[in-house]
Protein backbone atom coordinates (compact mmCIF):
# COMPACT_ATOMS: atom_id res chain seq x y z
CA UNK A 1 0.00 0.00 0.00
CA UNK A 2 2.92 2.36 0.66
CA UNK A 3 3.77 2.07 -3.06
CA UNK A 4 0.58 4.02 -3.81
CA UNK A 5 0.12 6.25 -0.78
CA UNK A 6 3.16 8.19 0.33
CA UNK A 7 3.15 7.33 4.03
CA UNK A 8 5.53 5.34 6.17
CA UNK A 9 4.74 1.71 6.92
CA UNK A 10 4.10 2.62 10.58
CA UNK A 11 1.68 5.43 9.68
CA UNK A 12 -0.16 3.22 7.23
CA UNK A 13 -0.41 0.30 9.66
CA UNK A 14 -1.75 2.54 12.40
CA UNK A 15 -4.35 4.11 10.09
CA UNK A 16 -5.61 0.74 8.86
CA UNK A 17 -5.56 -0.58 12.43
CA UNK A 18 -7.95 2.17 13.49
CA UNK A 19 -10.34 1.14 10.70
CA UNK A 20 -10.18 -2.47 11.84
CA UNK A 21 -10.74 -1.48 15.50
CA UNK A 22 -13.74 0.61 14.45
CA UNK A 23 -15.25 -2.41 12.73
CA UNK A 24 -15.31 -0.76 9.33
CA UNK A 25 -12.74 -3.11 7.82
CA UNK A 26 -12.03 -6.83 8.28
CA UNK A 27 -8.43 -8.08 8.42
CA UNK A 28 -7.47 -11.52 7.15
CA UNK A 29 -4.02 -12.83 7.88
CA UNK A 30 -1.01 -11.16 9.49
CA UNK A 31 0.94 -8.21 7.99
CA UNK A 32 2.70 -7.96 5.63
CA UNK A 33 0.65 -10.75 4.04
CA UNK A 34 -2.67 -9.49 5.42
CA UNK A 35 -5.63 -8.59 3.24
CA UNK A 36 -8.38 -6.14 4.18
CA UNK A 37 -12.07 -6.01 3.24
CA UNK A 38 -14.72 -3.41 3.91
CA UNK A 39 -17.37 -4.68 6.31
CA UNK A 40 -20.13 -3.82 3.84
CA UNK A 41 -20.35 -2.48 0.29
CA UNK A 42 -22.19 0.57 1.65
CA UNK A 43 -19.17 1.40 3.82
CA UNK A 44 -16.95 1.14 0.77
CA UNK A 45 -19.29 3.40 -1.22
CA UNK A 46 -19.33 5.95 1.61
CA UNK A 47 -15.53 5.93 1.79
CA UNK A 48 -15.22 6.46 -1.95
CA UNK A 49 -17.77 9.26 -1.94
CA UNK A 50 -15.56 11.30 0.38
CA UNK A 51 -13.01 11.55 -2.43
CA UNK A 52 -13.50 14.05 -5.22
CA UNK A 53 -13.75 12.54 -8.70
CA UNK A 54 -10.29 13.70 -9.81
CA UNK A 55 -8.31 12.37 -6.84
CA UNK A 56 -10.35 9.16 -6.85
CA UNK A 57 -9.53 8.53 -10.50
CA UNK A 58 -5.87 9.30 -9.89
CA UNK A 59 -5.80 6.85 -7.00
CA UNK A 60 -7.28 4.04 -9.10
CA UNK A 61 -4.77 4.79 -11.87
CA UNK A 62 -1.91 4.59 -9.36
CA UNK A 63 -3.23 1.29 -8.00
CA UNK A 64 -3.41 -0.25 -11.47
CA UNK A 65 0.05 1.00 -12.41
CA UNK A 66 1.53 -0.29 -9.14
CA UNK A 67 -0.06 -3.70 -9.67
CA UNK A 68 1.37 -3.90 -13.19
CA UNK A 69 4.85 -2.96 -11.93
CA UNK A 70 5.03 -4.99 -8.72
CA UNK A 71 2.63 -7.88 -9.41
CA UNK A 72 2.80 -8.51 -13.19
CA UNK A 73 1.62 -12.10 -12.74
CA UNK A 74 -1.82 -10.76 -11.78
CA UNK A 75 -2.31 -9.42 -15.31
CA UNK A 76 -2.83 -13.02 -16.45
CA UNK A 77 -4.46 -14.49 -13.36
CA UNK A 78 -6.76 -11.58 -12.39
CA UNK A 79 -7.24 -9.30 -15.42
CA UNK A 80 -10.66 -8.23 -14.10
CA UNK A 81 -8.85 -6.49 -11.20
CA UNK A 82 -6.99 -4.25 -13.64
CA UNK A 83 -10.10 -3.73 -15.75
CA UNK A 84 -12.04 -2.44 -12.74
CA UNK A 85 -9.30 -0.07 -11.58
CA UNK A 86 -8.76 1.34 -15.07
CA UNK A 87 -12.52 1.80 -15.47
CA UNK A 88 -12.66 3.72 -12.18
CA UNK A 89 -9.65 5.75 -13.34
CA UNK A 90 -11.47 6.75 -16.54
CA UNK A 91 -8.83 5.04 -18.72
CA UNK A 92 -11.40 3.45 -21.03
CA UNK A 93 -9.09 1.88 -23.64
CA UNK A 94 -7.06 0.06 -20.98
CA UNK A 95 -10.22 -1.01 -19.16
CA UNK A 96 -11.70 -2.44 -22.39
CA UNK A 97 -8.49 -4.35 -23.09
CA UNK A 98 -8.49 -5.98 -19.65
CA UNK A 99 -12.24 -6.76 -19.71
CA UNK A 100 -11.65 -8.57 -23.00
CA UNK A 101 -8.75 -10.48 -21.48
CA UNK A 102 -10.86 -11.35 -18.44
CA UNK A 103 -13.74 -12.57 -20.61
CA UNK A 104 -11.47 -14.79 -22.70
CA UNK A 105 -9.86 -16.23 -19.58
CA UNK A 106 -13.21 -17.02 -17.97
CA UNK A 107 -14.51 -18.58 -21.19
CA UNK A 108 -11.38 -20.74 -21.45
CA UNK A 109 -12.12 -21.97 -17.91
CA UNK A 110 -15.78 -22.57 -18.91
CA UNK A 111 -16.90 -19.98 -16.35
CA UNK A 112 -19.47 -18.70 -18.81
CA UNK A 113 -21.59 -16.57 -16.48
CA UNK A 114 -18.46 -14.66 -15.43
CA UNK A 115 -17.34 -14.37 -19.05
CA UNK A 116 -20.71 -12.93 -20.07
CA UNK A 117 -20.60 -10.35 -17.25
CA UNK A 118 -17.06 -9.33 -18.19
CA UNK A 119 -17.82 -8.96 -21.89
CA UNK A 120 -20.87 -6.87 -21.00
CA UNK A 121 -18.73 -4.58 -18.84
CA UNK A 122 -16.33 -4.23 -21.75
CA UNK A 123 -19.23 -3.22 -23.99
CA UNK A 124 -20.39 -0.69 -21.38
CA UNK A 125 -16.91 0.84 -21.41
CA UNK A 126 -16.74 0.86 -25.20
CA UNK A 127 -19.94 2.93 -25.30
CA UNK A 128 -17.95 5.75 -23.66
CA UNK A 129 -15.57 6.01 -26.64
CA UNK A 130 -16.18 7.96 -29.87
CA UNK A 131 -18.12 5.99 -32.50
CA UNK A 132 -15.23 5.14 -34.84
CA UNK A 133 -14.69 2.06 -37.07
CA UNK A 134 -12.10 0.85 -34.55
CA UNK A 135 -14.62 1.03 -31.71
CA UNK A 136 -17.26 -0.71 -33.82
CA UNK A 137 -14.80 -3.51 -34.58
CA UNK A 138 -14.10 -4.02 -30.88
CA UNK A 139 -17.81 -3.86 -30.14
CA UNK A 140 -18.37 -6.60 -32.71
CA UNK A 141 -15.73 -8.80 -31.05
CA UNK A 142 -17.23 -8.31 -27.60
CA UNK A 143 -20.83 -8.76 -28.80
CA UNK A 144 -19.95 -12.01 -30.55
CA UNK A 145 -18.12 -13.35 -27.51
CA UNK A 146 -20.96 -12.24 -25.20
CA UNK A 147 -23.54 -14.10 -27.27
CA UNK A 148 -21.48 -17.31 -27.24
CA UNK A 149 -20.99 -17.07 -23.47
CA UNK A 150 -24.71 -16.48 -22.88
CA UNK A 151 -25.57 -19.57 -24.91
CA UNK A 152 -23.75 -21.73 -22.37
CA UNK A 153 -24.62 -19.68 -19.28
CA UNK A 154 -28.35 -19.23 -19.98
CA UNK A 155 -29.15 -21.87 -22.62
CA UNK A 156 -29.20 -22.06 -26.41
CA UNK A 157 -32.65 -20.48 -26.62
CA UNK A 158 -32.33 -17.86 -23.87
CA UNK A 159 -33.78 -14.47 -24.88
CA UNK A 160 -30.61 -12.76 -23.61
CA UNK A 161 -28.57 -14.78 -26.12
CA UNK A 162 -31.01 -13.85 -28.89
CA UNK A 163 -30.68 -10.14 -28.11
CA UNK A 164 -26.89 -10.43 -28.08
CA UNK A 165 -26.84 -12.22 -31.44
CA UNK A 166 -29.25 -9.70 -32.98
CA UNK A 167 -27.01 -6.84 -31.85
CA UNK A 168 -23.90 -8.61 -33.13
CA UNK A 169 -25.61 -9.37 -36.46
CA UNK A 170 -26.46 -5.67 -36.98
CA UNK A 171 -22.86 -4.66 -36.27
CA UNK A 172 -21.53 -7.44 -38.49
CA UNK A 173 -23.62 -6.33 -41.44
CA UNK A 174 -22.79 -2.66 -40.81
CA UNK A 175 -19.08 -3.51 -41.03
CA UNK A 176 -19.50 -5.37 -44.32
CA UNK A 177 -20.00 -8.91 -42.97
CA UNK A 178 -16.30 -9.71 -42.30
CA UNK A 179 -15.49 -13.39 -42.83
CA UNK A 180 -13.70 -13.82 -39.52
CA UNK A 181 -17.05 -13.26 -37.80
CA UNK A 182 -19.14 -15.76 -39.73
CA UNK A 183 -19.78 -17.45 -36.39
CA UNK A 184 -22.27 -14.64 -35.66
CA UNK A 185 -24.93 -15.75 -38.19
CA UNK A 186 -23.94 -19.33 -37.34
CA UNK A 187 -24.75 -18.73 -33.70
CA UNK A 188 -27.93 -16.92 -34.67
CA UNK A 189 -28.98 -19.99 -36.65
CA UNK A 190 -28.33 -22.17 -33.61
CA UNK A 191 -30.41 -19.83 -31.45
CA UNK A 192 -33.41 -20.01 -33.78
CA UNK A 193 -32.97 -23.78 -34.08
CA UNK A 194 -33.24 -24.27 -30.34
CA UNK A 195 -36.22 -21.92 -30.17
CA UNK A 196 -37.99 -24.33 -32.51
CA UNK A 197 -37.82 -21.94 -35.48
CA UNK A 198 -36.30 -24.49 -37.85
CA UNK A 199 -37.22 -22.78 -41.11
CA UNK A 200 -35.59 -19.53 -40.06
CA UNK A 201 -32.57 -21.38 -38.67
CA UNK A 202 -32.04 -23.19 -41.99
CA UNK A 203 -32.26 -19.96 -44.00
CA UNK A 204 -29.55 -18.36 -41.87
CA UNK A 205 -27.37 -21.49 -42.05
CA UNK A 206 -27.66 -21.52 -45.84
CA UNK A 207 -26.65 -17.83 -45.88
CA UNK A 208 -23.49 -18.80 -43.98
CA UNK A 209 -22.80 -21.59 -46.45
CA UNK A 210 -23.39 -19.37 -49.50
CA UNK A 211 -21.18 -16.56 -48.18
CA UNK A 212 -18.43 -19.01 -47.17
CA UNK A 213 -18.49 -20.58 -50.63
CA UNK A 214 -18.19 -17.17 -52.27
CA UNK A 215 -15.19 -16.30 -50.09
CA UNK A 216 -13.68 -19.81 -49.99
CA UNK A 217 -13.63 -19.53 -46.20
CA UNK A 218 -12.89 -22.99 -44.79
CA UNK A 219 -14.07 -22.43 -41.20
CA UNK A 220 -17.27 -20.81 -42.45
CA UNK A 221 -17.86 -23.80 -44.71
CA UNK A 222 -17.47 -26.17 -41.75
CA UNK A 223 -19.95 -24.12 -39.75
CA UNK A 224 -22.41 -23.80 -42.63
CA UNK A 225 -22.29 -27.50 -43.50
CA UNK A 226 -22.67 -28.53 -39.86
CA UNK A 227 -25.68 -26.31 -39.22
CA UNK A 228 -27.31 -27.15 -42.58
CA UNK A 229 -26.82 -30.88 -41.96
CA UNK A 230 -28.09 -30.83 -38.38
CA UNK A 231 -31.20 -28.83 -39.27
CA UNK A 232 -31.99 -31.04 -42.26
CA UNK A 233 -31.75 -34.10 -40.06
CA UNK A 234 -34.20 -32.59 -37.60
CA UNK A 235 -36.68 -31.71 -40.35
CA UNK A 236 -36.60 -35.31 -41.59
CA UNK A 237 -34.51 -34.71 -44.72
CA UNK A 238 -32.13 -37.51 -43.85
CA UNK A 239 -30.59 -38.26 -47.24
CA UNK A 240 -29.63 -34.62 -47.81
CA UNK A 241 -28.35 -34.07 -44.25
CA UNK A 242 -25.70 -36.77 -44.41
CA UNK A 243 -23.41 -35.20 -47.06
CA UNK A 244 -23.45 -31.87 -45.21
CA UNK A 245 -22.34 -33.45 -41.93
CA UNK A 246 -19.70 -35.57 -43.67
CA UNK A 247 -18.39 -32.49 -45.51
CA UNK A 248 -18.17 -30.57 -42.21
CA UNK A 249 -15.97 -33.36 -40.85
CA UNK A 250 -13.84 -33.58 -43.98
CA UNK A 251 -13.16 -29.82 -44.04
CA UNK A 252 -12.59 -29.34 -40.32
CA UNK A 253 -9.07 -28.22 -39.35
CA UNK A 254 -8.63 -27.93 -35.56
CA UNK A 255 -5.36 -26.04 -36.09
CA UNK A 256 -6.96 -23.33 -38.19
CA UNK A 257 -6.79 -19.88 -36.53
CA UNK A 258 -10.36 -19.34 -37.74
CA UNK A 259 -11.88 -22.57 -36.43
CA UNK A 260 -14.47 -20.53 -34.49
CA UNK A 261 -14.28 -22.78 -31.45
CA UNK A 262 -13.82 -19.84 -29.08
CA UNK A 263 -16.48 -17.70 -30.73
CA UNK A 264 -18.98 -20.46 -31.59
CA UNK A 265 -18.32 -22.24 -28.31
CA UNK A 266 -18.17 -25.88 -29.48
CA UNK A 267 -15.66 -28.04 -31.35
CA UNK A 268 -17.21 -29.13 -34.65
CA UNK A 269 -15.24 -32.38 -34.76
CA UNK A 270 -17.30 -33.43 -31.73
CA UNK A 271 -20.80 -32.23 -32.53
CA UNK A 272 -20.85 -33.09 -36.26
CA UNK A 273 -20.13 -36.84 -35.81
CA UNK A 274 -22.61 -36.95 -32.92
CA UNK A 275 -25.38 -35.63 -35.19
CA UNK A 276 -24.14 -37.84 -38.01
CA UNK A 277 -24.55 -40.82 -35.67
CA UNK A 278 -28.29 -40.13 -35.29
CA UNK A 279 -28.67 -39.58 -39.04
CA UNK A 280 -26.90 -42.87 -39.83
CA UNK A 281 -29.05 -44.73 -37.33
CA UNK A 282 -32.25 -43.40 -38.88
CA UNK A 283 -30.95 -44.16 -42.39
CA UNK A 284 -30.42 -47.78 -41.35
CA UNK A 285 -26.71 -48.00 -40.49
CA UNK A 286 -26.71 -48.71 -36.75
CA UNK A 287 -23.14 -50.01 -36.53
CA UNK A 288 -21.73 -46.93 -38.25
CA UNK A 289 -23.99 -44.72 -36.13
CA UNK A 290 -22.64 -46.16 -32.87
CA UNK A 291 -19.07 -45.92 -34.18
CA UNK A 292 -19.52 -42.22 -34.95
CA UNK A 293 -21.02 -41.62 -31.52
CA UNK A 294 -18.20 -43.49 -29.81
CA UNK A 295 -15.56 -41.52 -31.72
CA UNK A 296 -17.30 -38.24 -30.82
CA UNK A 297 -17.36 -39.07 -27.10
CA UNK A 298 -13.70 -40.15 -27.12
CA UNK A 299 -12.66 -36.91 -28.83
CA UNK A 300 -14.81 -34.76 -26.54
CA UNK A 301 -13.19 -36.26 -23.46
CA UNK A 302 -9.71 -35.84 -24.97
CA UNK A 303 -10.32 -32.16 -25.69
CA UNK A 304 -11.35 -31.41 -22.12
CA UNK A 305 -13.70 -28.66 -23.34
CA UNK A 306 -16.82 -28.80 -21.13
CA UNK A 307 -19.36 -27.26 -23.57
CA UNK A 308 -18.24 -29.63 -26.33
CA UNK A 309 -18.39 -32.60 -23.97
CA UNK A 310 -21.86 -31.58 -22.76
CA UNK A 311 -23.37 -31.29 -26.26
CA UNK A 312 -21.70 -34.54 -27.30
CA UNK A 313 -23.05 -36.37 -24.24
CA UNK A 314 -26.51 -34.97 -24.98
CA UNK A 315 -26.64 -36.07 -28.62
CA UNK A 316 -25.03 -39.49 -28.08
CA UNK A 317 -27.24 -40.27 -25.07
CA UNK A 318 -30.22 -39.57 -27.31
CA UNK A 319 -28.82 -42.12 -29.76
CA UNK A 320 -28.64 -44.73 -26.98
CA UNK A 321 -32.32 -44.08 -26.27
CA UNK A 322 -33.23 -44.48 -29.93
CA UNK A 323 -31.21 -47.67 -30.39
CA UNK A 324 -32.51 -49.17 -27.15
CA UNK A 325 -29.24 -49.61 -25.26
CA UNK A 326 -30.63 -49.03 -21.79
CA UNK A 327 -27.68 -50.42 -19.83
CA UNK A 328 -25.44 -47.40 -20.48
CA UNK A 329 -28.23 -44.83 -20.42
CA UNK A 330 -28.21 -44.00 -16.72
CA UNK A 331 -24.43 -43.71 -16.54
CA UNK A 332 -24.31 -41.38 -19.57
CA UNK A 333 -27.18 -39.26 -18.23
CA UNK A 334 -25.45 -38.89 -14.85
CA UNK A 335 -22.22 -37.82 -16.54
CA UNK A 336 -24.09 -35.15 -18.51
CA UNK A 337 -25.74 -33.85 -15.33
CA UNK A 338 -22.37 -33.78 -13.53
CA UNK A 339 -20.66 -31.77 -16.31
CA UNK A 340 -23.61 -29.38 -16.63
CA UNK A 341 -23.87 -28.87 -12.87
CA UNK A 342 -20.14 -28.29 -12.39
CA UNK A 343 -20.06 -25.60 -15.08
CA UNK A 344 -23.61 -24.28 -14.58
CA UNK A 345 -25.02 -25.18 -18.02
CA UNK A 346 -28.81 -25.07 -17.44
CA UNK A 347 -29.75 -26.32 -20.93
CA UNK A 348 -27.69 -29.50 -20.68
CA UNK A 349 -28.50 -30.07 -17.02
CA UNK A 350 -32.19 -30.15 -17.95
CA UNK A 351 -31.53 -32.59 -20.80
CA UNK A 352 -29.50 -34.83 -18.52
CA UNK A 353 -32.40 -34.84 -16.05
CA UNK A 354 -34.79 -35.94 -18.81
CA UNK A 355 -32.45 -38.76 -19.80
CA UNK A 356 -32.08 -39.82 -16.16
CA UNK A 357 -35.87 -39.97 -15.88
CA UNK A 358 -36.01 -42.24 -18.93
CA UNK A 359 -33.33 -44.49 -17.43
CA UNK A 360 -35.39 -44.81 -14.25
CA UNK A 361 -38.46 -45.76 -16.29
CA UNK A 362 -36.55 -48.39 -18.27
CA UNK A 363 -35.35 -49.91 -15.00
CA UNK A 364 -38.87 -50.14 -13.63
CA UNK A 365 -38.99 -47.14 -11.30
CA UNK A 366 -42.05 -45.61 -12.94
CA UNK A 367 -43.20 -43.17 -10.26
CA UNK A 368 -39.78 -41.59 -9.76
CA UNK A 369 -38.99 -41.78 -13.48
CA UNK A 370 -42.16 -39.92 -14.48
CA UNK A 371 -41.52 -37.29 -11.82
CA UNK A 372 -37.93 -36.72 -13.02
CA UNK A 373 -39.03 -36.65 -16.66
CA UNK A 374 -41.62 -33.98 -15.89
CA UNK A 375 -39.25 -31.81 -13.87
CA UNK A 376 -36.52 -32.11 -16.50
CA UNK A 377 -38.90 -31.13 -19.29
CA UNK A 378 -40.14 -28.13 -17.29
CA UNK A 379 -36.56 -26.99 -16.61
CA UNK A 380 -35.67 -27.45 -20.27
CA UNK A 381 -38.58 -25.35 -21.49
CA UNK A 382 -37.78 -22.71 -18.89
CA UNK A 383 -34.60 -21.99 -20.88
CA UNK A 384 -36.78 -21.06 -23.87
CA UNK A 385 -35.96 -24.24 -25.78
CA UNK A 386 -38.41 -26.09 -28.05
CA UNK A 387 -35.94 -28.25 -29.99
CA UNK A 388 -36.24 -32.00 -29.26
CA UNK A 389 -39.55 -31.49 -27.43
CA UNK A 390 -41.36 -34.05 -29.65
CA UNK A 391 -38.84 -36.64 -28.43
CA UNK A 392 -39.02 -35.59 -24.79
CA UNK A 393 -42.82 -35.61 -24.91
CA UNK A 394 -42.74 -39.08 -26.48
CA UNK A 395 -40.47 -40.32 -23.67
CA UNK A 396 -43.03 -39.18 -21.12
CA UNK A 397 -45.82 -40.78 -23.18
CA UNK A 398 -43.92 -44.07 -23.14
CA UNK A 399 -43.54 -43.87 -19.37
CA UNK A 400 -47.28 -43.35 -18.87
CA UNK A 401 -48.06 -46.18 -21.29
CA UNK A 402 -45.80 -48.56 -19.37
CA UNK A 403 -47.64 -47.47 -16.22
CA UNK A 404 -50.92 -48.44 -17.90
CA UNK A 405 -52.17 -44.86 -18.38
CA UNK A 406 -52.96 -45.26 -22.08
CA UNK A 407 -55.13 -42.17 -22.51
CA UNK A 408 -52.42 -39.97 -21.04
CA UNK A 409 -49.90 -41.56 -23.36
CA UNK A 410 -52.12 -40.94 -26.40
CA UNK A 411 -52.63 -37.31 -25.44
CA UNK A 412 -48.89 -36.76 -25.09
CA UNK A 413 -48.16 -38.40 -28.46
CA UNK A 414 -50.69 -36.06 -30.08
CA UNK A 415 -48.93 -33.15 -28.33
CA UNK A 416 -45.59 -34.33 -29.72
CA UNK A 417 -46.95 -34.37 -33.27
CA UNK A 418 -48.45 -30.91 -32.85
CA UNK A 419 -45.14 -29.52 -31.59
CA UNK A 420 -43.38 -30.93 -34.64
CA UNK A 421 -46.00 -29.50 -36.96
CA UNK A 422 -45.55 -26.05 -35.38
CA UNK A 423 -41.74 -26.04 -35.33
CA UNK A 424 -40.91 -28.12 -38.40
CA UNK A 425 -39.13 -30.85 -36.39
CA UNK A 426 -40.33 -33.97 -38.23
CA UNK A 427 -37.54 -36.57 -37.88
CA UNK A 428 -39.57 -38.54 -35.29
CA UNK A 429 -42.98 -38.39 -37.02
CA UNK A 430 -43.02 -41.96 -38.31
CA UNK A 431 -42.18 -43.37 -34.88
CA UNK A 432 -44.81 -41.17 -33.22
CA UNK A 433 -47.51 -42.51 -35.56
CA UNK A 434 -46.38 -46.09 -34.89
CA UNK A 435 -46.43 -45.63 -31.12
CA UNK A 436 -49.86 -44.05 -31.35
CA UNK A 437 -51.05 -47.13 -33.23
CA UNK A 438 -49.65 -49.47 -30.61
CA UNK A 439 -51.53 -47.70 -27.82
CA UNK A 440 -54.77 -47.72 -29.80
CA UNK A 441 -54.30 -51.44 -30.42
CA UNK A 442 -54.00 -51.97 -26.67
CA UNK A 443 -57.46 -50.39 -26.41
CA UNK A 444 -58.80 -52.77 -29.06
CA UNK A 445 -58.96 -50.25 -31.94
CA UNK A 446 -57.52 -52.56 -34.59
CA UNK A 447 -58.53 -50.62 -37.70
CA UNK A 448 -57.28 -47.30 -36.33
CA UNK A 449 -53.99 -48.94 -35.32
CA UNK A 450 -53.53 -50.44 -38.79
CA UNK A 451 -54.14 -47.06 -40.41
CA UNK A 452 -51.51 -45.43 -38.20
CA UNK A 453 -49.00 -48.19 -38.96
CA UNK A 454 -49.52 -47.57 -42.68
CA UNK A 455 -49.07 -43.83 -42.13
CA UNK A 456 -45.86 -44.57 -40.25
CA UNK A 457 -44.58 -46.70 -43.14
CA UNK A 458 -45.39 -43.98 -45.66
CA UNK A 459 -43.69 -41.22 -43.64
CA UNK A 460 -40.63 -43.38 -42.99
CA UNK A 461 -40.25 -44.04 -46.71
CA UNK A 462 -40.65 -40.35 -47.52
CA UNK A 463 -37.90 -39.54 -45.01
CA UNK A 464 -35.78 -42.52 -46.15
CA UNK A 465 -35.69 -43.54 -42.48
CA UNK A 466 -35.03 -47.28 -42.78
CA UNK A 467 -35.05 -47.91 -39.02
CA UNK A 468 -38.46 -46.30 -38.63
CA UNK A 469 -39.66 -48.22 -41.70
CA UNK A 470 -38.45 -51.47 -40.12
CA UNK A 471 -40.27 -50.74 -36.86
CA UNK A 472 -43.49 -49.77 -38.65
CA UNK A 473 -43.31 -52.92 -40.80
CA UNK A 474 -42.68 -55.00 -37.69
CA UNK A 475 -45.74 -53.57 -35.90
CA UNK A 476 -47.93 -54.18 -38.95
CA UNK A 477 -46.49 -57.69 -39.35
CA UNK A 478 -47.31 -58.51 -35.74
CA UNK A 479 -50.87 -57.37 -36.34
CA UNK A 480 -51.10 -59.59 -39.43
CA UNK A 481 -49.66 -62.55 -37.49
CA UNK A 482 -52.22 -62.14 -34.73
CA UNK A 483 -54.93 -62.04 -37.40
CA UNK A 484 -53.69 -65.41 -38.67
CA UNK A 485 -52.19 -63.94 -41.86
CA UNK A 486 -48.66 -65.23 -41.27
CA UNK A 487 -47.52 -65.41 -44.90
CA UNK A 488 -48.67 -61.85 -45.49
CA UNK A 489 -46.80 -60.74 -42.36
CA UNK A 490 -43.61 -62.45 -43.54
CA UNK A 491 -43.81 -60.90 -47.02
CA UNK A 492 -44.31 -57.46 -45.48
CA UNK A 493 -41.34 -57.64 -43.13
CA UNK A 494 -38.71 -59.68 -45.00
CA UNK A 495 -37.90 -57.10 -47.75
CA UNK A 496 -37.29 -54.34 -45.21
CA UNK A 497 -35.14 -56.58 -43.03
CA UNK A 498 -33.19 -57.69 -46.09
CA UNK A 499 -32.05 -54.14 -46.67
CA UNK A 500 -29.87 -54.22 -43.54
CA UNK A 501 -26.28 -55.35 -43.90
CA UNK A 502 -25.22 -54.36 -40.37
CA UNK A 503 -26.65 -53.97 -36.87
CA UNK A 504 -27.41 -57.63 -36.16
CA UNK A 505 -26.65 -57.06 -32.46
CA UNK A 506 -29.03 -54.12 -32.04
CA UNK A 507 -32.38 -54.80 -30.31
CA UNK A 508 -34.43 -53.98 -33.44
CA UNK A 509 -32.62 -56.41 -35.71
CA UNK A 510 -32.52 -59.19 -33.11
CA UNK A 511 -36.26 -58.96 -32.55
CA UNK A 512 -37.13 -58.81 -36.25
CA UNK A 513 -34.87 -61.78 -37.02
CA UNK A 514 -36.62 -63.84 -34.33
CA UNK A 515 -40.02 -62.78 -35.66
CA UNK A 516 -39.10 -63.74 -39.24
CA UNK A 517 -37.85 -67.13 -38.04
CA UNK A 518 -41.17 -67.66 -36.28
CA UNK A 519 -43.23 -66.58 -39.30
CA UNK A 520 -41.19 -68.66 -41.72
CA UNK A 521 -41.27 -71.81 -39.62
Amino acid sequence: MSVIHQRTETELRDAVGRLVDAGLVFQRGVPPQATFLFKHALVQDAAQSTLLRGPRRQLHSQIAAALETHFPELMDSQPELFAQHYAEAGLVEKSVSYWGKAGRRSAALSAMAEAAAQYQKGLDELALLPDTPERQRQELEFSSALAAALIAAKGFAAPEAGYAYARARRLWEHLGSPSEFLQIPGGESRYHLNRGELGRALRVAEDVLRLSNQRNHSAGLVLGHHMSGAIRMLTGRLASCRPHLEEALALYDPNSPHSFVHQFGIHCQVVSPAFLGIALFLLGFPDRALAQAGAAITEARRLGHPPSLAVCLSVTTRLLLLVGYDAALGERANELIAVATEHDFPHWRAEGTIFRGSALVEHGDLVEGISVLRSGSAAYRATGAELWMPHYTALLARAYAIAGQIEKGLTLLDDALQIGERTGERWLDAELYRRNGRLLLRQGHTEAAEELYRDALSIARDHEAKLWELRAAMSLALLRRDQGRRAEAYDLLAPVYGWFTEGSNTPDLKYVKALLDELGA
